[in-house]
């Protein structure tokens, strides 16, 4: 899996993206800062909450959005990451007692040129290498932001609708830190968050582009169509990509006082599929998500829907990423609810735990009568550059957790998981 999980929408909330509880703060102090300055102290408050070992690098491209260096300069960071998995799914694995893995090893590169902006990411996994983001950007104020090139595309709660290793099963159907090819204007100020993008097609070129797998890619895109008859891991014999998508998200802040911070915000996203030569069907986007943070405490929740419609007779849409092609329904709606509670402590290296538990539930689909659920208890642990998520997932027809949103019948698994991981 990826490196890439509902409690009341307008009264749950954690402000803006997840990670450590003090940007609000830093902003209200700071109001004449460049939008380098507030976009810095906003990505400081999702530093404990939701990865805090993500936010040291992986929201790079955030960082590179914040960056206020008057000198010119690339800076070079990564991390490296292993995994110990125990799974009752797997029987083989459970007898020799779990196993541990090589997870990725990944380098970010993030800073200005003149007054261009730049960022990427790139990853190495032990079966598939993959870009997450690349893009330029550029400060045509103090608040507006360009960025063109593979952007992260704006939708629902941002950076990460989840605080787990595992994401919320938005991230299984490309609705959660997804990229693509394209462009992405941002507004930052100390109320509004504003979100415009145009995503030509996927990260990897669409059906026509040069790459040695589709399925090989950092998050889930639709790349072809399931057709009756064939298996749901089969690689697709109807080939269809992403197509030019318009996207926005416009999300309202308060400063309520007393470390208490609310957002409330909708999404929404409308384009069309293409088989490489025509277009052979459209897709529409849809979320809501509120976040609130008061003191240690940080709340998420989104409700999100899709619609995805072809012209020709379909089982599902089949989504590629790491390195296997699986099955989603055509249409869903998906609930998301997440509690954290970040803990500075003092023991040996360890500086702070952050508990959470991540709520996923995808209903109502096309074509099926199961739910997707998953459930997400955990504890983030940061020691330095070394920070480790330690994982109990419950699940049933999630992928990753023994099965697949695009089925019926799938019994409820059971996986252990304890990520690691040495940033810089």
């Amino acid at each position: 899996m990826n490196s890439k999980q509902s409690l009341s929408v307008l009264s749950v909330a954690l402000l803006g993206f997840a990670n450590i509880g003090t940007a609000n703060a830093q902003e209200s102090e700071n109001q004449d800062k460049s939008l380098e300055e507030r976009i810095e102290a906003l990505e400081e408050e999702i530093r404990v909450v939701r990865r805090e070992n993500e936010a040291l690098t992986e929201v790079a491209e955030e960082d590179a959005e914040s960056s206020d260096a008057s000198e010119d300069g690339i800076t070079l960071g990564g991390a490296v990451r292993f995994q110990y998995v125990i799974a009752d799914y797997d029987s083989a694995q459970r007898s020799r007692g779990g196993d541990l893995d090589f997870d990725i090893f990944r380098l970010d590169f993030n800073g200005k040129m003149g007054d261009v902006i730049l960022s990427a990411q790139y990853r190495w996994f032990e079966y598939m290498d993959a870009l997450r983001h690349a893009y330029f950007g550029y400060n045509f104020t103090d608040e507006w932001q360009g960025q063109v090139g593979v952007v992260i595309q704006p939708f629902g709660v941002m950076p990460y609708n989840s605080q787990s290793y595992f994401f919320s099963t938005n991230f299984y159907v490309g609705m959660e830190d997804n990229p693509g090819s394209g462009l992405r204007f941002l507004k930052r100020t100390d109320t509004w968050d504003l979100d415009f993008a145009f995503i030509l097609n996927d990260e990897l070129g669409g059906v026509t582009g040069s790459v040695r797998s589709s399925a090989d890619r950092y998050n889930y895109d639709v790349v072809g169509i399931r057709l009756p008859g064939e298996g749901i891991y089969d690689e697709p014999v109807s080939l269809a990509g992403e197509n030019n998508t318009l996207m926005t998200r416009i999300a309202h802040k308060w400063d309520l006082g007393n470390d208490r911070l609310i957002e409330v915000g909708f999404s929404g996203q409308l384009g069309k599929f293409n088989d490489g030569v025509s277009n052979v069907g459209e897709r529409q986007n849809i979320g809501i998500h509120a976040l609130y943070n008061t003191g240690p405490w940080q709340f998420q929740a989104q409700y999100s829907t899709y619609d995805y419609d072809f012209d020709i007779e379909n089982i599902g849409v089949v989504v590629g990423a790491y390195a296997y092609f699986d099955t989603m329904p055509t249409k869903a709606d998906l609930y998301t609810a997440n509690v954290a509670y970040s803990m500075p402590v003092e023991i040996g290296p360890i500086s702070n735990l952050t508990f959470y538990n991540n709520l996923s539930v995808m209903t109502n689909k096309r074509g099926l009568d199961d739910d997707t659920v998953m459930n997400v208890l955990g504890m983030a642990v940061t020691a330095g550059g070394v920070y480790t998520y330690v994982d109990l997932v419950t699940a049933q027809n999630q992928p990753f957790i023994g099965g697949s949103t695009g089925t019926d019948g799938g019994s409820t698994n059971t996986r252990f998981n304890i990520n690691f991981g040495y940033y810089f």
